[in-house]
């Protein structure tokens, strides 16, 4: 049975996904590089983005590893593939991460403005979906084929699924950092009366763990 999923999404001390002021040069943000010191040395992230041997072993790379298993589909919001907004300006943008993205399955990126398909090297390819939350879900159920659908972010768009009771099991690190503005991932919803309790907690060096799952949906296999 599909599952619907969040993975590895980083918290800063004071609630934020992500820092202000997203730019080119920015793509978390102002700080919010500083979110993912436990993930970017772990050998999932350096396998998965960089395509290099080693990297860190353990609880944080159990964690990124768990993020990629049984996964046919992923969902972004626009500001996970672009920093630009409204019309687009330049079909030259690819997305952050070169021509191999992480993904290796359908990616659907939901967006109020229209643009082609764009299918990338390892089987990624970016889907535009102006629909809403319900389109890209629908389209990301069937992409998937009976496996699960993983949810990237950022945090408005985790915001709109959870709201809608859409997410089985949500995975967050809280890093040990603060960034003092940016966007937070809990603002104006209640996780108690919508049905999650906590189902594991497990903290290291450099983050907890903590995952969330609504009361009777089983884990994902």
């Amino acid at each position: 049975m599909t599952q619907i999923r969040v993975q590895c999404f980083t918290l800063s001390l004071d609630g934020y996904g992500a820092g202000p002021s997203q730019s080119l040069s920015h793509p978390l943000g102002l700080g919010g590089t500083d979110l993912h010191q436990w993930l970017l040395p772990t050998r999932t992230f350096q396998r998965g983005l960089f395509g290099k041997d080693g990297g860190t072993t353990g609880v944080d790379d159990d964690f990124a590893a768990r993020g990629f298993e049984n996964v046919g589909a992923w969902i972004l919001g626009r500001n996970m593939f672009s920093p630009d907004r409204g019309p687009w300006a330049d079909l030259s943008w690819k997305g952050w991460w070169g021509d191999n993205p992480p993904y290796h399955v359908p990616v659907f990126i939901l967006t109020h403005h229209a643009r082609p398909s764009i299918e990338m090297e390892g089987h990624t390819t970016f889907h535009f979906v102006t629909g809403g939350i319900h389109e890209a879900l629908q389209r990301a159920r069937e992409a998937a084929g009976g496996k699960d659908v993983r949810i990237g972010g950022g945090a408005n768009t985790i915001q709109q699924y959870l709201r809608e009771g859409l997410i089985d099991e949500l995975h967050f690190a809280i890093s040990p950092v603060l960034l003092g503005g940016g966007e937070r991932l809990f603002e104006g919803v209640d996780l108690r009366a919508l049905g999650y309790t906590c189902a594991e907690f497990v903290a290291t060096e450099k983050a907890t763990h903590v995952v969330l799952r609504r009361q009777g949906h089983a884990a994902p296999r």
